[in-house]
């Protein structure tokens, strides 16, 4: 393993200095305007640095402008109900992010007198905030010298260094790595140009080497093989689940939806009842005498580590009760990306569903 040691004997003092020059020069030219770039407010820098995680600039910046217009403070988040948190974050994903927002804004109320804290050692103690999130909040907020180690930047790094083995297997050498880079004495800008290195030239695919300020210390260039770095782990088979889902229709017209548990994968989400394989016994349990009536299109959508397809079905009952509301009134409840396409499905106009 190439350790911290190696790659000092590589880069010199002068090195290291000209590379921290070239990069925060290429940043001055060339670096993204972002609405939470030389954001004083540490909250919403915090805001940005979750919505950020495992989500494109172009996909945050809309849910970023319209989560502020709501909750404004840590304060106006810490006092929201969950469910209106969880409506705000529909569709963008990773629903943790949500919940531990919520709980971090709680616990900065709670425990720090509605003053977020401004040093590693409590702002870790926060819900969802790990290492390199801090260093990110830390740095763009207060230009603390902390260094991040997001996706992007673990490209630029393994590819900087040519390393032979997949960034999850060499975090402590990325890790150091990333620290003896950083410039110190700037380090706000110097982070945000080291993640916007990777968004826009060190791409996954093509990267733009020409153009890289970093093209004459970068291993993987100088070797011809800049695409073969970051080193990929084995790909292992995404399962695919096949589900089927009720959806029950009374004679008054109201729809069922059930919630998910607050804990696990899209907790605390809204769901039509679904099921894996057989859905008779379901069916037989929270709807009894349902009769089928037409199934809709199948729904895909992929997770991390399992994609899903959905068949929607729909089903007339002769009930009511809690958990039945009016069609116009699910807009009003958070649903996840792929009961979000069912309901879709059943606003098409040329889908009657009146008896």
């Amino acid at each position: 393993m190439l350790r911290l040691s190696l790659i000092m004997a590589i880069w010199t003092v002068d090195n290291l200095t000209e590379m921290r020059r070239s990069l925060l020069q290429w940043y001055a030219q060339q670096g993204r305007t972002l609405p939470w770039r030389n954001e004083p407010d540490i909250y919403r820098v915090w805001i940005s640095e979750i919505m950020l995680q495992q989500t494109q600039v172009k996909t945050v910046i809309p849910y970023y402008e319209r989560w502020l217009a709501q909750f404004p403070t840590v304060a106006a988040l810490a006092a929201a109900d969950l469910q209106t948190v969880l409506k705000l974050w529909e569709g963008l994903g990773y629903y943790a992010r949500a919940r531990n927002l919520h709980q971090a804004a709680q616990q900065v109320v709670g425990d720090f007198g509605g003053q977020f804290p401004e040093d590693v050692e409590n702002i870790l103690r926060l819900k969802g905030i790990g290492r390199t999130t801090a260093g990110g909040i830390l740095s763009s907020a207060r230009n603390l010298p902390l260094a991040i180690l997001d996706g992007n930047v673990k490209r630029v790094l393994a590819r900087l260094i040519a390393l032979e083995v997949p960034p999850a297997k060499a975090l402590d050498e990325l890790w150091d790595v990333s620290e003896q880079l950083l410039d110190r004495d700037n380090s706000r800008d110097f982070n945000q140009a080291l993640m916007d290195l990777g968004a826009t030239l060190c791409t996954v695919k093509k990267p733009n080497c020409p153009h890289c300020p970093w093209q004459s210390y970068c291993a993987a260039y100088l070797k011809h093989r800049p695409t073969d770095f970051p080193r990929r782990a084995p790909k292992k088979q995404i399962p695919t689940k096949k589900l089927v889902a009720a959806i029950a229709l009374n004679f008054d017209q109201q729809i069922f939806i059930q919630q998910r548990p607050q804990d696990g994968l899209l907790g605390g989400l809204w769901e039509f009842p679904n099921q894996e394989g057989d859905i008779q016994a379901l069916l037989a349990y929270l709807f009894p005498g349902a009769q089928y009536e037409r199934s809709l299109n199948t729904v895909f959508h992929a997770y991390t580590h399992f994609k899903i397809e959905i068949e929607p079905r729909i089903y007339r009952v002769d009930l009511t009760g809690a958990g039945w509301v009016e069609q116009k009134q699910l807009s009003h409840y958070p649903f996840s990306k792929a009961h979000l396409k069912i309901i879709e499905q059943l606003q098409e106009p040329q889908l009657n569903l009146s008896l």
